[in-house]
């Protein structure tokens, strides 16, 4: 099989075609990818920034057709198009159970790279080959819990509808599930990138009364006024604190989100918001960055700090949705890619997000 490969931090991913993958098993389907976005959550482990066993395969933003049907799979056939979830939920573990599906205790071990039973279901030259951000999608084929395989319908491209695997549950389900935006509240969106941008296009939806967007790269700040950013701010020329107090006649924003992973944007969000404002982390930190607040003022004023992991999603409730979203026309999906490359152009693409060009970056696969 064809996949491209991280042998170490900080060097470029080599494509190979010598991995193998073994065929499903019980619950499990194995799926042709056809497209798979580039995110900087994988950005973070090709730099350093997030540890993983390697090699690995990275990419976690993903559609594809389904190839093979594994033992008591009866929901999924051979040919099938989906969307593939990175955080499949079991629907049967305490967390799940209680309406926390991102959080699932019993598929958490993808996110490390292995499945339950301890197997990647990748090998190469006898040596095993893992999977990055619980998924693997740099390939042409990936194993995948049944329940991370979601239908899709014929009238939306593969290529479109894989940008909905990450950007989209993350940004769009961060304001709609974790933040639970109500309708004509204020938004402050710290990072205008594919994740900030699926969080303006989520403002959008609740329906939000400003959205200010705030990135350094004109192009980017552009993309997200076409989006429906009522305001946008350039974090080099503009003080942010002061800038969101004025364009909200001193009071703060309702909801703030950091869509970037840096502590010092956590905290800008947080001084940002209103009293009993909500600042919501969406972006993936370092693990050496903290986030500090301060804890009398914090307590007093009865601000709200929210973690979020993939828009606190449930994917097989949340994709159709989504999809049912883009084809009223109020998810234009498609302003999210802004360059397609073949896999063999991976590190080019890389670079592009390493440098802030575009939005997504999708791999044909």
């Amino acid at each position: 099989m064809r996949a491209a490969l991280l042998e170490h931090p900080n060097q470029d991913l080599v494509v190979v075609d010598d991995v193998e993958i073994d065929s499903p098993g019980f619950g499990e389907v194995l799926v042709a990818v056809a497209h798979c976005g580039v995110c900087h959550s994988d950005l973070h482990i090709v730099d350093g920034s997030l540890p993983s066993p390697l090699p690995v395969v990275l990419g976690h933003e993903a559609a594809g057709v389904v190839a093979e049907v594994g033992p008591g799979v009866d929901h999924l056939a051979v040919g099938q198009p989906v969307l593939l979830s990175p955080r499949p939920p079991c629907g049967r573990c305490y967390m799940c159970q209680r309406g926390n599906h991102t959080q699932c205790l019993e598929t958490a071990g993808l996110m490390l790279g292995t499945f339950a039973d301890g197997s990647t279901r990748l090998r190469q030259s006898g040596r095993t080959v893992y999977r990055g951000i619980g998924l693997g999608a740099f390939a042409e084929q990936v194993v995948i819990p049944a329940t991370g395989a979601i239908p899709l319908p014929d009238d939306i491209p593969l290529e479109t509808a894989c940008v909905l695997g990450c950007a989209v549950q993350t940004g769009v389900g961060a304001v709609l599930n974790t933040a639970r935006v109500e309708p004509g509240a204020t938004v402050l969106v710290m990072g205008l990138g594919g994740i900030g941008a699926s969080i303006v296009m989520g403002a959008v939806l609740a329906p939000a009364s400003q959205i200010i967007g705030v990135d350094p790269l004109p192009d980017r700040r552009r993309r997200a006024e076409g989006l429906g950013a009522t305001h946008t701010l350039d974090p080099t020329s503009d003080e942010i604190g002061g800038a969101v107090l004025n364009l909200t006649d001193g009071v703060g924003v309702d909801y703030a989100f950091d869509a970037v992973g840096r502590a010092a944007l956590v905290e800008t969000c947080v001084q940002s918001t209103r009293a009993a404002g909500t600042t919501v982390m969406v972006g993936v930190p370092p693990l050496s960055e903290q986030v500090a607040v301060p804890g009398l003022m914090f307590a007093v004023s009865e601000k709200k700090l929210l973690g979020c992991f993939l828009g606190s999603c449930h994917s097989p409730r949340d994709i159709p949705r989504f999809v049912a979203l883009w084809r009223a026309g109020r998810l234009p999906l498609e302003q999210l890619i802004s360059t397609r490359r073949p896999l063999a152009d991976i590190n080019a693409a890389f670079a592009d997000l390493a440098s802030g060009a575009g939005l997504r970056t999708v791999i044909s696969t």
